[in-house]
This record gives structure tokens, C-alpha cells and sequence, in this order.
């Protein structure tokens, strides 16, 4: 029950990432440059969110405390190229590079914020 505890929100998170890489419709906004910062302001939102969830789960797990950092970014990493790949199935939707590194500028972000502001909580 604990370890589902742990990952039942990471995976919720991965899964409600997965349904909006799905959309094939994304709206877009009239001003293109706003368009954009929207849109790289949603991608480091939803991965800042998730490196915080996976890392909350590593800590409750208790696994390796030293690699629990470069842990997170990798599996945020490789969740990002996924749903690039993902997306490039999907209508009207196109993988990014760029997309992935404002997803992992989220997840760094998150896990910098985290240490700066509650370094010793769960």
C-alpha cells in the first residue's frame, strides 16, 4: 500500500500528460510570441510537477538518497522523449527537442526550488 502511495501520482500525472499529448487540436493564442510562451510556460509547468511528484515518491521509497536527484531528471528525461515520439502519432501534432528541454528546464527547476525551500521534508 505504501509503494502504491508513492507512484499512484506520478502515474496519474504521466497519464493526464499522455491524454494532452493526444489532443490533436491544441489551442493557440492570436499573438504569436504569447502563443509560444504559453505553450513553453504549460511544458515546464506539468514537468515541474511531475519531477516533484517523482522525487516525493523516490524519498518515500527511501531508494538510494544519492542518486534520487539524477534519477528524477532521468526518468523525466525519458518521459519527455516519449511523449515527443507519442506525439509524432498523433494528427496535427509534431515532436520537439525544444519541447523536451523546456520540459526538463520544469523538472531542474522543481527539484531547485524543492531543495531551496523544504530540503528536509517529505
Amino acid at each position: 500500500m505504501r509503494r502504491l502511495s508513492a507512484w499512484a501520482p506520478v502515474l496519474a500525472w504521466m497519464g493526464l500528460i499522455f491524454w494532452l499529448s493526444s489532443q490533436p487540436n491544441v489551442p493557440t493564442l492570436s499573438v504569436g510570441w504569447l502563443d509560444q510562451a504559453a505553450k513553453n510556460g504549460g511544458h515546464m509547468a506539468l514537468y515541474f510537477v511531475l519531477a516533484l511528484l517523482l522525487d516525493r515518491a523516490w524519498r518515500q521509497e527511501a531508494m538510494w538518497p544519492h542518486a534520487r536527484v539524477p534519477a528524477v531528471l532521468v526518468i523525466a528525461l525519458l518521459y519527455a522523449l516519449s511523449d515527443e515520439w507519442h506525439q509524432s502519432f498523433v494528427p496535427g501534432r509534431s515532436p520537439s527537442l525544444a519541447d523536451v528541454g523546456f520540459d526538463m528546464a520544469g523538472a531542474a527547476l522543481a527539484l531547485w526550488v524543492r531543495e531551496k525551500t523544504w530540503p528536509g521534508v517529505l
